[in-house]
């Protein structure tokens, strides 16, 4: 059954593909070595857990939770055709 200008599976290859560049974004900030004692941007210290936990931590949760909210602002799918937006 024809379906306008997309093909049949269309919107979910869209949706993998979305998912497949989050994942790939995710993995290339992914940091290794061992963590920070002290958070790069307010100097406070850095749970002996949470470096166990997030090999490479560079930042303590608060300033960690506030770069992310500043970078999940600027995602948006840019594979997404004119003819899914309008549907």
């Amino acid at each position: 059954m024809a379906t306008g200008w997309a093909g049949d599976g269309a919107v979910q290859d869209q949706i993998d593909a979305t998912v497949n560049d989050a994942v790939e974004r995710a993995r290339r900030q992914l940091k290794d070595g061992p963590g920070l004692k002290r958070c790069e941007e307010c100097d406070a210290p850095i749970p002996a857990a949470r470096r166990k936990a997030v090999p490479g931590v560079r930042l303590c949760v608060a300033c960690q939770q506030a770069a992310d909210d500043d970078q999940g602002a600027h995602l948006f799918n840019r594979r997404g055709s004119k003819d899914s937006q309008l549907r």
